[in-house]
């Protein structure tokens, strides 16, 4: 049985979280829906804009579309009625399993090449997937650890056909990395004892809102307003469609590198405000009263990954509201550049990703068909800044394409020699 990663609760959230006025706030955008209902009649009314998910359900009970002979009935969405919110997360002290892990992930690739399989690397800067006849909840404790640490270098890897691990396994490997993390307002399994797994579900009857996102904007790391966001990220996927239902992923590390020295210097210097009060605003269709009340948290734009030391870009549209202070002119067009600069799954795959380094988002191409999923989200660390990581453990914080360049043994991309550029273009 895996050994949960060390943690200990410590004290309800305080430094970096605004908490203040979170009732409040949501308060406002429920009477405002309100009094829109209520002028419906009249012939011009002015109201705030409507907060939607990229997804608006249009079934009579959310999950109700599969019909009364779907295999998976246990796991489709609920949300059970609640009179009131639970109190705010306890902070945690978590050691990442990564920092065990063989530099070289020999355990791992022993256990995957004596079950015929391979690792293999899908693109330079992030996706691996693990071929062969490999059974997640066969691995040991010792193969968990070095997978924690192939994820934080690679951003996600895939495992094929784990159609025998149950939620109890992925339960259990999840909290080898970490305290399972409970979705203060997303949809929980039916079964009724499954509130830290987030049900991941689109059927015929959700309609996607082509007005109200755009591609860029549907990109995001999971729940960043936390003051301890999740770290290594599981997702199963039960039902798939046959066509469509990709999910892409783009590198903090890989956009960090790809900024210049001036720029990443200017970034690793401020941070962003993460809001969970959109999410939370938009479940009152489903849910009036959420999990938890939503807050709001700032952390650093350039954050250093404990185990990699890699620096990673930790900004997404999903969640990043503005830049702490920052003018709002420069602010939106630095958030618009970091924002639009950001592997198809099938049932039965298994996808593992850090939420740390990683930004994700479904192509939103599934409907009308059914896309059923489970997710067990573990948390991590407060985000470390470049500082406060190289005061922290000592270490110098490292830039992932110049790491691999120095392993490598060249020198990296041409230096700028000042002069006027012409472009020649190759296949």
């Amino acid at each position: 049985m895996a050994i949960a990663a060390t943690t200990t609760a410590v004290t309800h959230p305080a430094e970096g979280a605004f908490v203040e006025d979170g009732l409040a706030k949501l308060k406002l955008t429920l009477n405002a829906k309100a009094q829109s209902s209520t002028n419906s009649d009249t012939e011009s009314v002015t109201t705030e804009p409507t907060l939607v998910d990229p997804y608006n359900y249009v079934g009579e009970t959310f999950g109700s579309g599969p019909g009364e002979d779907y295999p998976y009935p246990e796991f489709l969405p609920h949300n059970p009625p609640r009179t009131h919110s639970d109190p705010a997360l306890p902070l945690y002290d978590i050691t990442d399993r990564g920092h065990f892990a063989d530099p070289d992930h020999a355990r791992l690739r022993a256990f995957v090449e004596a079950r015929g399989g391979k690792i293999k690397d899908l693109g330079i800067c992030v996706g691996t997937v693990i071929e062969g006849d490999v059974k997640l909840e066969e691995l040991g404790e010792a193969e968990r650890d070095d997978l924690a640490l192939l994820v934080a270098q690679r951003g996600v890897v895939f495992f094929r056909k784990q159609y025998t691990f149950s939620i109890e396994d992925q339960r259990a490997l999840g909290s080898r990395y970490g305290p399972l993390h409970v979705h203060p307002t997303y949809a929980v399994p039916r079964r009724g004892d499954l509130d830290d797994v987030v049900v991941v579900y689109s059927d015929k009857n959700s309609r996607p809102d082509l007005y109200a996102f755009s591609r860029a904007e549907l990109f995001h790391s999971d729940v960043t307003y936390e003051v301890q966001p999740p770290g290594t990220t599981i997702l199963k996927l039960l039902v798939t469609p046959e066509v469509g239902n990709d999910t892409l992923w783009s590198s903090g590390y890989a956009l960090y590198s790809s900024l210049s020295k001036h720029f990443q210097t200017y970034l690793e210097s401020i941070k962003a405000l993460h809001s969970g009060f959109n999410q939370a605003a938009s479940r009152t269709a489903v849910t009036a009263i959420p999990r938890r009340e939503p807050i709001e948290t700032a952390h650093p734009v350039v954050r250093v990954h404990p185990v990699t030391g890699w620096k990673a870009i930790f900004v997404n549209a999903g969640f990043v509201t503005r830049l702490i202070g920052v003018p709002k002119a420069e602010n939106d067009a630095v958030l618009a550049f970091l924002k639009d600069s950001f592997a198809q799954q099938t049932a039965g795959d298994v996808a593992i990703w850090d939420n740390r380094v990683v930004n994700h988002s479904a192509t939103f191409d599934a409907y009308p068909s059914l896309r059923h999923g489970l997710r067990v989200t573990p948390t991590a660390e407060k985000p470390l800044s470049v500082a406060e990581y190289e005061a922290e453990t000592g270490k110098e914080a490292k830039d992932w394409l110049q790491d691999r360049f120095e392993r490598l043994g060249i020198s990296g991309p041409k230096a700028d020699d000042g002069k006027t550029k012409s472009k020649a273009f190759r296949d």
